[in-house]
């Protein structure tokens, strides 16, 4: 009998009332706002800065990964899971899906098999409707930005050159990176370029996502970088008088959202940035309130540990004042198959010399975690085509190491599969053995952060930067932006910028290609090779095997 799919596991599920999921964390059934029996926006108030102290936080991420991912959410969901099925209380605390890649290549974004937050099918599409007020927000400022160009009576001056505001809309549309705007005639506008992001790569995202409160999300809102004017004076989203209204379009996205896992516990899905683009991680606020609610949070780092984790530690934590109590670093054979050199169609045949060859980006992972202070715990995502003695190896060489590797089996079994990762998890929080310690200090130069992220986490031998991006530097120092943190945008199939260069690569350079900052959200966004802020679809996507019945029932949504 073949295994049912995702969506099949989901929508046979005995889903709660969302009040009953609440009840287990102790939130008012009146202080909820609900959007229809299963999901529902938390209230602001139960953040509780004294909880938080007592509470766990443990950050899962994974080495670099195979186009497909390898699974974190579904992890995350499991551990959550199995800590509760040891007696501990625990929340998983995650970013919400994005449209892109949910039509794009990579399917849903809500975990896997009977490790899964749901309602998956709202959680993969709509859902409360976040995404939407951001891109409302956002385009919204872009709007303000095209009238004032026409508002001759109220002008700010803008130089339309030097606008590098852009439009977004939550779907992966590659010609959309580069239009035209202001076409028609004089009633129209003025013609200008433009383009779209993604929503997931719009600053909106990015300061919902940092934001502690509303007074911090509108004076950070304020402080996005428009362009500047005829004179040469740089013109911030505040001048347009812009914050106030963006602010209002997301009165209901800076709340938090509550769903539950298929085992019936709290989930709490609440922001969705990339992080070969952007940060990468979820909401501050939904981050604290899990730690206010819960004695251990469970949270994800997207892609790679290299991207998202070191994000993760080097911005949230700096601007959250937090510190993970565990790390979990989540491989699997096939990956390691990949980065020993296997063949596209042959990550899911068994290769013990490829995993031998391939190991060493996991050991460069493990590497990074204990320089930053942190002890990891592998997670070997376990998948049907693993053979024994590629698990062994696995142990075994982490063993060496002086790190735990165990095998997750949340796909099949679910909570019941993570009991040994979660308590070997506990164990790792509760011992204080966890002290995060961050690689470089905002104070330093631009140059020298980038610098020791690029030597220290991805093992490069220094950094170049194009002429393009020396000019551009000397704009931020101008501006007073360099004492933020780094945001690094590149790809995540690799350590290095360049994508063919698997396994742990060494005796390169990377090469900054050019800047952008993210004045609003507070950090600074080198570019590494061809980074596309908006996606594009791949040859056959996952549209194309998703459908809706008369009876509104949805296949394909996975």
């Amino acid at each position: 009998m073949s295994f049912p799919t995702d969506l099949e596991i989901a929508q046979s599920a005995d889903i709660q009332h969302i009040k009953e999921i609440a009840a287990k964390i102790n939130i008012d059934n009146d202080d909820l706002e609900y959007y229809g029996k299963h999901k529902a926006k938390i209230p602001l108030k139960y953040i509780d800065e004294a909880k938080i102290r007592n509470s766990k936080l443990i950050l899962v991420s994974a080495i670099n990964p195979t186009p497909a991912g390898e699974g974190k959410t579904t992890v995350s969901v499991g551990l959550c899971d199995g800590l509760n099925k040891i007696g501990k209380k625990a929340i998983a605390v995650l970013r919400e899906p994005s449209l892109g890649p949910v039509f794009g290549i990579k399917g849903g974004a809500a975990g896997g098999g009977y490790a899964q937050v749901i309602p998956m099918v709202d959680i993969n599409l709509h859902f409360t409707g976040d995404f939407a007020a951001i891109e409302k927000a956002n385009n919204l400022l872009s709007a303000l930005i095209d009238n004032n160009l026409q508002n001759k009576e109220h002008s700010l001056n803008i130089d339309p050159r030097t606008i590098v505001w852009k439009r977004v809309m939550d779907m992966n549309d590659r010609s959309l990176r580069k239009i035209v705007v202001g076409l028609g005639g004089l009633s129209d506008g003025i013609v200008r370029e433009e383009g779209f992001n993604i929503t997931p790569a719009s600053e909106v995202m990015a300061i919902l996502c940092l934001s502690k409160d509303f007074e911090d999300l509108k004076t950070r809102l304020g402080n996005i970088f428009i362009g500047y004017t005829f004179d040469k004076k740089p013109v911030f989203a505040r001048d347009l008088k812009a914050q106030g209204a963006m602010a209002i379009l997301l009165k209901d996205a800076i709340k938090p959202n509550l769903v539950q896992t298929l085992e019936s516990n709290p989930a709490i899905l609440h922001g969705g940035p990339f992080a070969n683009i952007a940060q990468g991680t979820n909401t501050i606020i939904a981050t604290k309130t899990g730690l206010s609610l819960a004695d251990f949070v469970v949270t994800e780092a997207g892609f790679g540990a290299d991207l998202g984790a070191e994000k993760f530690l080097h911005i949230k934590c700096h601007y959250a004042g937090l510190k993970p109590d565990a790390f979990v670093i989540v491989a699997t054979v096939r990956a390691l198959r990949y980065h020993g050199g296997a063949k596209k169609g042959e990550y899911e045949k068994p290769n013990l010399q490829a995993v031998e060859k391939g190991f060493e980006n996991l050991d460069k992972h493990i590497e990074n975690a204990l320089k930053l202070g942190l002890k990891p715990i592998i997670a070997i995502n376990h998948f049907a085509t693993d053979a024994q003695d590629e698990i062994d190896f696995i142990q075994k060489k982490c063993d060496e190491l002086g790190v735990k590797a165990i095998l997750a089996d949340e796909f099949t079994k679910g909570g019941e599969g993570m009991r040994e990762l979660a308590a070997a998890v506990a164990e790792s929080a509760e011992s204080g053995e966890n002290n995060f310690q961050p690689l470089y200090d905002v104070n330093d130069t631009i140059e020298t952060k980038i610098g020791i992220i690029a030597r220290e986490i991805y093992g490069a031998d220094g950094v170049n930067f194009s002429q393009k991006a020396k000019s551009q530097l000397k704009t931020i120092n101008n501006l007073g932006f360099d004492k933020l943190p780094i945001c690094m945008a590149k790809t995540q199939k690799s350590l290095s910028d360049d994508e063919k260069k698997i396994g742990r690569p060494i005796g390169f350079k990377i090469t900054v290609r050019e800047f952008e900052f993210a004045a609003g959200a507070g950090f600074i966004i080198p570019i590494l090779g061809d980074m596309m802020r908006m996606p594009g679809l791949p040859s056959v996507p996952a549209s194309e095997g998703m459908d809706i019945d008369k009876d509104g029932n949805i296949t394909g949504l996975s």
